[in-house]
């Protein structure tokens, strides 16, 4: 039996983490001179307190869902893929030739595109290290960080002598054609009093689509349960007729693909072409997301708006508290990851012994009251078939 429940795992213990952590930045804010609860009211005000914040966050949000989802997957199978900033640049270049080189009559067929043609990048870039790790042992997280720079010189080499336009000093594609333009919030949620020129835009629907997928992935199917069952011990997945080269390199395929979706939102939605260093770190982010959302599809996505509202909240505070600089709310997002990640256990033990001293008093005998009869041969029996 569980020592506490999933909603305890998954929503109450990010949340203490996180108060925690807050109270911590709390008093570092105060060390330089600043209250911190006007700090706390300009940041949350900067995310949440208008369309235009909300537009932002939600932007960052889109990002940090599919780099999220891409380490949970890849988790599921204690598979440690840090190489989602790679795998989402690298996707960023299928994205652009999807968007350049055919004429799509329109945005809904040009999206289908981009998402398979990103995809298919992003899990290309993702399969080198998973082939290392499966057939010659090479430790995933090595590989897919090396990746990382490789892949960051590669995409200075493709926009600055292939796709840079002529004349242009800026190391970017030329601007996509009209007719790969995603709807943003302004146009599909104007009334909301979103602007037209919100980042947000309808690859924050494929997000969800794709955390909904993932969710059928891992625990309705049985390649999902293949992928949980050789990350709780490869020896007994084996044992069971499981091949260990086929779950690490579908797994990973999948978990890069899910990074190279980021490109949807950040290349063809936001910029309409593609620039130089578009990721912006959101792969690493994407690693504090999946281990705060417990690598669970909703979580992933709790912990994604949270670090979305900490991106664009933060921003807001850097420009309205100047004492406060942008180092500072590195700081603040740095003490979320340290708490929800690096000291999960300071929160985790004392919990898991609250809800198993809670269980124990509710399991024990009331006062007077007969004792229950030892179970029989019988009863285990029926146990049995029940479980079977």
């Amino acid at each position: 039996m569980d020592r506490m429940p999933n909603w305890a795992d998954v929503i109450l213990i990010p949340l203490i983490s996180v108060i925690l952590a807050l109270i911590v930045s709390g008093l570092v804010v105060m060390l330089i001179g600043e209250n911190p609860f006007r700090a706390m009211s300009v940041m949350v005000n900067g995310a949440l307190g208008s369309a235009y914040g909300w537009g932002y966050t939600l932007f960052y949000t889109t990002n940090f869902i599919f780099t999220g989802l891409a380490v949970a997957v890849a988790y599921h199978a204690r598979l440690f893929n840090i190489g989602g900033e790679g795998q989402a640049y690298v996707a960023g270049l299928g994205a652009a030739l999807a968007c350049l080189y055919v004429p799509w009559p329109h945005w809904t067929i040009a999206l289908v595109a981009v998402i398979v043609l990103a995809g298919l990048f992003g899990a290309a870039w993702a399969a080198i290290p998973a082939w290392l790790q499966a057939k010659r042992g090479s430790h995933i997280v090595i590989t897919t960080i090396m990746f990382n720079f490789i892949a960051a010189s590669l995409m200075v080499y493709m926009l600055v002598n292939v796709f840079r336009v002529p004349g242009s000093m800026e190391p970017a594609t030329s601007i996509f054609p009209p007719a790969t333009h995603l709807p943003n919030a302004g146009e599909f949620a104007g009334f909301l009093g979103f602007r037209p020129s919100t980042p947000l835009n309808v690859s924050f629907f494929v997000a969800l689509v794709a955390a909904f997928l993932v969710w059928v992935l891992i625990w309705r199917t049985r390649l999902g349960y293949e992928i949980r069952a050789f990350g709780h011990s490869e020896t007994a997945a084996v044992y069971a007729g499981i091949n260990p080269t086929k779950i690490i390199m579908i797994t990973m395929l999948i978990s890069g693909g899910l990074a190279g979706l980021m490109a949807t939102n950040a290349v063809m939605g936001e910029a309409e072409q593609l620039r130089l260093d578009y990721v912006q770190g959101a792969g690493f982010v994407g690693i504090a997301v999946a281990l705060m959302g417990r690598s669970h599809p909703v979580g992933v996505i709790l912990a994604a708006l949270l670090f979305g509202m900490l991106y664009q909240g933060g921003a807001e505070l850097a420009f309205e508290m100047p004492a406060i600089s942008r180092e500072m709310v590195v700081v603040i997002q740095a003490l979320v990851i340290l708490f929800t990640g690096a000291l999960d256990n300071m929160v985790r033990m004392p919990m898991e012994a609250l809800f198993l001293s809670l269980r124990r008093r509710g399991d024990a005998p009331v006062h007077g009251a007969a004792p229950a009869p030892k179970p029989t041969r019988s009863d285990h029996a029926a146990d049995d078939a029940r479980t079977e």
